[in-house]
């Protein structure tokens, strides 16, 4: 039966429980492996072809809004879909489900990695994975670059851009913070006496675009419900919900431990992370390292590398890794004393955590009425198009950090050529046979661990 056929033939599907809906979310949060492109390809199958809860276009639209925003896009359409189907619970409980698996994993696998990393079978799996992590790292950048400045113009001030910020960040040692908002200001200019240099097109052409599977129970032409519609009301109620749910648990922290406390410091800091993801975790990664690295010393580089690893094989968001940062720096810190590090640990990861993404779901229920009707305008695009253009320079300094941690481990004069070895295989697998990050990184894992048996490393 032609597509056209089963669209004149089908009916939408029933109405969907809310209790449906939660079993549903939940075992998205466990199979939601292969980064943002494979997590929004899981729920187009699943919500769009399989179960027609919404249609191509209204999921398209969906994803569109979410692109525009700082945080975890995949984990942002989630909760979009589920707020657009069951009110502000929906959305919560999308949301929440699509991160809640990857913490606990995540807090088990951090505990399992400080209290048994030093042991040789652990120690070589994590040799072959860095160099494994720094050829993601390169490949993002080709990914987000080839995105971002190889539209159909010409954009040499995109391209000239990112130049920039990698020589700002890697040269010049200036903040990220400060990096995003001469990229903000220079889309801005752009929009107004160069639009052409910033009018590309959008980040995702959509999955299977142009295709349908018959009528939607959200389709195209559903209204939109009453409580996705614009209210001044809704929305101060969101925007005092979400203050409170901020300052209440910022508050504890400094009650329980002083301002200067390692809790309320990653609360705060953390908050800062969530508002600068423009163009994914990577991007913020920089920032995550200068923090918690060299400021805050929660963590060190190389441990900052096997975080990221883990957060690459386990489901949910890749930024996700800000709850290994919370482990690790909460066990380091002992913030609840010597005698509790697990719990602290765990505490910090949920802290690290629940800062991360509260500004996600505040961006979905209070600005996606709102947001919604900016789409397309260029005076708003534009400079979101530039800090884009930014993430390029900035997750290429990262890689070059990573390349160098691994060429020279112990910081001696020697180059570890067996490391650098596994990293441009690494990166063949990734640019040449599109191998998946998984596959990558187990790969690499037990080829490290051979090399370290066999005494090559």
């Amino acid at each position: 039966m032609s597509a056209v056929a089963a669209t004149e033939t089908q009916s939408p599907p029933p109405a969907v429980p809310f209790a449906q809906a939660l079993r549903f979310w939940l075992r998205l949060g466990f199979i939601s492996f292969g980064g943002p492109a494979g997590q929004i390809a899981i729920m187009h199958r699943e919500l769009v072809e399989q179960r027609r809860w919404i249609s191509e276009r209204r999921f398209l639209h969906s994803l569109n809004y979410c692109m525009l925003l700082p945080g975890p896009e995949a984990q942002q359409l989630a909760t979009y879909i589920g707020w657009l189907m069951h009110r502000t619970w929906g959305g919560v409980a999308a949301g929440a489900l699509f991160v809640l698996p990857s913490l606990f994993i995540l807090i088990a696998l951090s505990w399992v990695y400080l209290r048994f990393g030093d042991v040789p079978l652990v120690a070589g799996l994590f040799y072959g994975i860095k160099p494994a992590v720094a050829a993601i790292v390169l490949h993002a950048v080709w990914r987000i670059g080839s995105r971002t400045l190889r539209s159909p113009r010409r954009t040499p001030a995109l391209w000239a851009i990112a130049l920039l910020s990698f020589l700002a960040i890697a040269v010049l040692g200036i903040p990220f913070p400060w990096v995003v908002l001469g990229a903000a200001l220079a889309g801005w200019a752009g929009a107004r006496w160069a639009p052409g240099q910033f009018s590309i097109g959008g980040a995702h052409g959509g999955p299977a675009a142009g295709k349908t599977w018959g009528p939607a129970l959200i389709d195209d032409d559903t209204p939109t419900p009453p409580h996705a519609r614009f209210s001044r009301a809704r929305l101060g109620t969101v925007v005092v919900a979400g203050a409170v749910l901020w300052a209440a648990p910022m508050g504890l922290l400094v009650a329980a431990q002083g301002a200067q406390g390692t809790l309320a410091q990653m609360g705060w800091f953390f908050t800062k992370a969530a508002l600068l993801t423009f163009g994914g975790a990577y991007a913020v990664l920089p920032y995550v390292y200068q923090g918690a690295v060299e400021h805050f010393q929660w963590l060190t580089g190389p441990q900052m590398i096997d975080g990221l690893a883990l957060g690459e094989t386990t489901p949910g968001p890749l930024i996700m890794v800000v709850a290994f940062v919370g482990f690790v720096g909460g066990w380091a810190k002992q913030v609840l004393g010597p005698e509790a590090l697990f719990l602290g640990a765990a505490l910090a990861a949920c802290v690290a955590t629940w800062f991360t993404f509260l500004p996600s779901f505040l961006f979905i229920l209070a600005g996606g009425p709102l947001v919604e009707s900016t789409h397309g305008q260029l005076k708003f695009t534009a400079p979101l198009t530039a800090i884009t253009a930014a993430v390029v320079g900035v997750i290429a300094t990262l890689a070059l950090f990573f390349l160098a941690h691994i060429a020279r481990p112990q910081g001696g004069g020697g180059v570890d050529l067996a490391a650098l070895g596994l990293a441009l295989l690494a990166a063949v697998a990734l640019f040449r046979f599109k191998a998946g990050v998984i596959p990558v990184i187990l790969g690499c894992a037990l080829a490290g661990l051979a090399l370290r048996l066999l005494g090559w490393a």
